[in-house]
């Protein structure tokens, strides 16, 4: 419904109230306003100004327009059988543009993540996206056409492609889903339409099995003849030292430097969570700092070489040199396994889930938790 009121929630300190057009869909109102008047002078019968006030004929004019204009917006939205809100309606009257298609809140939320230098999430969210719209082929998807009936046909074309693990496919729900969340708080779609939630399409993580490797396996990755300088050499270096310092993340790693180090302490900031941590460098890590050691050529150097050419103020160029290196490690990783004869996959992060393995044996889970810097004992505890 379409109707014109005097507004008397919002009282001027001239003691003027405003005319307002005030539009209802689904028991939502949303206002207009138009001017400020004395109440003595508008007419609640007629709804316009009365005929005594100097500007009676240019305020009801200016009525008499923008119901017109909201009765068409109302019209155009119903003859396109698009689903609208109160809200689209002032919105198309204040001439905002507001979007309203699943793809355009992608896209924005990606370009916020990347305003935000987190270019790692930014890649992997453009990557979920994207599989979404090839599956779609409708660049104009609205949120009310994300039915459970699609989400299961995704899932089954997901399958079927056999690239995708079922824990990959929750990560694209669980995307797909946060931005439905952010729709219905914007307006776009109303929370009836949301196709996720129980005797719905329920997202489940399933258990991800990743082997971390026992004390007798990096002894033996230790005591690997290994050249001195060569890439095979380097990587070993760079997976031991995540390694004794409680698995530290491989992109973490490489963007310590020298300054990092104060009073035998290794001071860093976790990429994933932002937070600040120390840990005593143990004798393992000395020795592995001393190879490097000649390559400084200034304090505030990268420990390790990956990062020195990166273009630091370009989070992209960034984030580009640290999944080469980190593909590179994981392939010399395999190669070292071999030659180790180990019998489980290694990567990069499986130092962290050695690291696991072992001090869970060894280590107070209270000392664990410190370590990881989790931010709850259950969530250590669940991770052992």
């Amino acid at each position: 419904t379409v109707k014109v009121l005097l507004y008397k929630s919002k009282k001027r300190s001239d003691g003027k109230y405003s005319i307002a057009i005030r539009v209802t869909k689904d028991r939502k109102p949303k206002y207009y306003f138009i001017d400020w008047i004395d109440e003595k002078y508008f007419d609640p019968e007629d709804k316009r100004v009365k005929s005594s006030h100097i500007n009676s004929r240019l305020i009801n004019s200016n009525i008499i327009q923008k119901e017109a204009e909201a009765d068409k917006i109302i019209l155009s939205f119903e003859a396109q059988k698009k689903h609208y809100t109160s809200a689209d309606v002032m919105d198309e009257m204040k001439g905002k543009k507001k979007t309203r298609s699943f793809f355009e809140l992608a896209d924005e939320h990606i370009s916020q993540l990347k305003k935000m230098k987190k270019t790692n999430r930014a890649v992997s969210d453009a990557s979920k996206v994207n599989s979404f719209k090839e599956f779609t082929q409708n660049d104009n998807l609205q949120f009310e056409d994300i039915t459970e009936h699609l989400l299961k046909m995704y899932k089954t074309y997901l399958i079927a492609k056999g690239t995708n693990s079922e824990r990959s496919i929750m990560n694209i729900f669980i995307l797909i889903r946060l931005l439905f969340n952010r729709a219905i708080k914007m307006g776009i779609v109303e929370r009836e339409k949301y196709p996720f939630g129980e005797n719905k399409i329920r997202i489940v993580l399933p258990d991800a099995i990743k082997i971390g490797l026992d004390e007798n396996e990096i002894q033996k990755i230790e005591a690997l003849d290994l050249i001195p300088g060569t890439p095979i050499a380097h990587t070993r270096n760079v997976f031991l030292f995540s390694f004794y310092l409680a698995g530290i993340r491989i992109s973490d790693v490489l963007k310590m430097r020298w300054t990092d180090i104060k009073d035998g302490r290794l001071y860093y900031r976790m990429g994933k969570n932002n937070k600040i941590t120390s840990l005593k460098i143990p004798d393992a890590v000395i020795k592995i700092l001393e190879i490097y050691k000649a390559e400084r050529s200034k304090p505030g150097d990268f420990i390790f070489p990956e990062l020195k050419k990166a273009a630091l103020k370009n989070s992209e160029d960034v984030y580009t040199k640290t999944k080469t290196a980190i593909k590179k490690f994981n392939k010399y990783l395999g190669e070292i396994a071999k030659l180790a004869k180990i019998d489980k996959k290694i990567t990069t992060h499986i130092a962290r889930h050695s690291f696991g393995n072992i001090a869970g044996e060894k280590i107070s889970p209270q000392m664990l938790q410190k370590l990881y810097r989790h931010s709850n004992l259950s969530t250590t505890i669940g991770y052992q």
